[in-house]
């Protein structure tokens, strides 16, 4: 059994509620969730989602509108897609890995459209498929995984892995927050779908994104990668959780006296605001948007004017203050590291996909909301269900024997006195991670400072008794996948003297040539980095065809 698994425990049938026997169980359910179950259904596996929310309605995709990174396969037009990000990312994306998320999302989009969504309509009568509203995206992927067999149980987050005799990952135990009942899925592949970590940042949809697959993973020996791009923050009003950007393209900014704050509107405007915050309040104006935009906005992101029209504020020409929410590892790059083609990781039969997983092979180490992302997050998904259904095929005459609980923080502990107290993590790894002087651009004495108090706070969540009950369980993961992720993130920022992509070191401030590579981390309770060179090598481009 791997090594880096912290403690493992017996797992006793008797004391669950509900079992599950399949042949892939995929937690989450989200974009990159749904599509693995569609995928993993259509290869003829017996599927479980498990979903922290309600399946449909939960993460980041469900309530807002977002682009996707869909591309014609016509002329050069991919090869620029793929040129236009890749100096902004640093250069440490794989034009193989972004040819193959091309092409899939194109497939993928083609799928959606013969499923029924509504994509709108030109002047031309011809489909515009750049873009996905949430709620109907989210609906539909419902239904079709409804419709693929697949059961879905909603309300119902995954506490920790299961694995077999020989560390191969073997299922899940959660439980039913409605209910307060235990589930076990015992299941011949897992995929985690689970999204990124936004730290309960209030950044829309992003409360329940807190790591927990991630740390589930990094129990039974998985690693990440691409931690240090992790410190995306999302732009919105400060009395609001939206933070959808893209409107403040047509947006003044001002300080409290009225006077316009110059460089914040440019294209490296969103450090001039975090510069500015830290000292005074930022507000801003849609000011630069004509009557013709200001229709176009209404329609394409109804939900970014709720919070106006409740407080009765005209933002195209009233000023109104704003802040910058961490959306961590949800708009940055960093996740678990995939191995394979089909999305594995190195533990037997455990798949990443979406922002649980690394997104540097497609956009090195600068990514944002939607677009590259979202195509992600359908192709990762479509693959890593496919590959997890393969996997299953291949173990179905072995079957699953002796199984054994790997979570550890918050579920068992050496103390019966000490209480694991969630509120007072959160509050600390908030701490840590939201400040702009710590986390927008870093500099080594904060960050030996920030991980001095993180690593004595794992220590003592490590040390603590186990959550008295399954609710409270729920909150204690959360709690430790947080700092576990500000782990992950603070170590591979110190290991990288540079600044590349949304990386930014305040000694090291270019790119250094000799520092083009990938940086893998994991580890709990001692955390490791070490570094990995960028495959530059031709990987064949497959159709795949999406099942009907």
């Amino acid at each position: 059994m791997s090594e880096s698994i912290v403690s493992v425990s017996a797992l006793d049938d008797a004391t669950a509620g509900q079992r599950h026997d399949v042949d892939v169980l995929v937690v989450g359910g989200g974009p990159a969730g749904t599509w693995a179950a569609i995928g993993a259904a259509a290869r003829g596996a017996k599927v479980v989602l498990a979903d922290k929310g309600f399946c449909g309605t939960s993460g980041a995709t469900a309530p807002s509108g977002t682009a996707i990174w869909y591309v014609s396969p016509q002329g050069d037009t991919r090869e620029r897609a793929k040129s236009s990000r890749f100096g902004l990312g640093g250069q440490l994306a794989e034009h193989d890995w972004m040819d193959r998320v091309l092409e899939q999302t194109w497939v993928n989009v083609h799928q959606l459209a013969q499923w029924g969504y509504p994509f709108p309509v030109d002047e031309n009568g011809e489909e515009q498929r750049t873009s996905l509203q949430g709620p109907d995206y989210m609906r539909l992927m419902r239904k079709r995984v409804k419709e693929s067999g697949a059961c879905i149980l909603d309300h119902s987050p995954a506490l920790e892995l299961l694995v077999d005799g020989g560390g191969a990952v073997a299922g899940a135990r959660g439980v039913q927050r409605q209910s307060g009942e235990t589930w076990v899925v015992r299941a011949k592949a897992v995929v985690i779908a689970t999204g990124g970590c936004a730290f309960q940042s209030r950044a829309l949809g992003c409360n329940v994104l807190t790591g927990d697959g991630q740390l589930m993973a990094a129990e039974v020996g998985a690693e990440l990668s691409g931690m240090e791009f992790s410190n995306a923050y999302g732009l919105g009003p400060a009395f609001a959780s939206v933070t959808k950007s893209l409107f403040y393209k047509w947006a003044t900014f001002y300080d409290e006296q009225g006077v316009k704050i110059e460089g914040a509107g440019s294209a490296f405007g969103r450090s001039v605001i975090a510069r500015e915050l830290q000292t005074r309040r930022v507000f801003a104006c849609l000011d630069r948007a004509d009557e013709q935009v200001r229709a176009w906005m209404r329609t394409a992101q109804p939900n970014f004017f709720l919070p106006f029209d409740r407080l009765g504020l005209d933002p195209f020409t009233q000023h109104f203050p704003v802040t910058l929410r961490l959306e961590g590892t949800v708009r940055g790059t960093g996740g678990l590291h995939v191995t394979g083609r089909d999305c594995s990781t190195s533990v037997e039969g455990l798949y990443a996909a979406g922002d649980a997983a690394t997104r540097e092979m497609i956009c090195g180490g600068f990514t944002g909301g939607g677009s590259h992302n979202a195509a992600w997050a359908m192709s990762s998904g479509f693959w890593a269900g496919a590959g997890a259904a393969d996997h299953a095929q291949a173990k179905r005459r072995s079957g699953i024997g002796r199984l054994y609980c790997a979570g550890a923080v918050g579920l068992s502990g050496t103390s019966h006195t000490m209480p694991f107290d969630s509120v007072s993590a959160v509050k600390t790894v908030q701490g840590e991670v939201f400040p702009y002087e710590r986390n927008w651009t870093r500099s080594e004495d904060l960050l030996v400072d920030s991980l001095g108090r993180l690593d004595a706070l794992w220590a003592r969540l490590r040390n603590s008794a186990p959550a008295r009950n399954a609710q409270e369980a729920v909150r204690a993961r959360e709690a430790a996948a947080m700092v576990a992720t500000a782990r992950w993130m603070y170590r591979s920022a110190q290991a990288r003297t540079e600044t590349r992509g949304m990386h930014r070191r305040a000694e090291y401030r270019s790119i250094d040539a000799g520092q083009r590579h990938r940086l893998i981390s994991g580890g709990l309770d001692d955390v490791w980095v070490r570094r990995k060179a960028v495959d530059d090598g031709a990987i064949p481009v497959e159709r795949q065809e999406a099942c009907a």
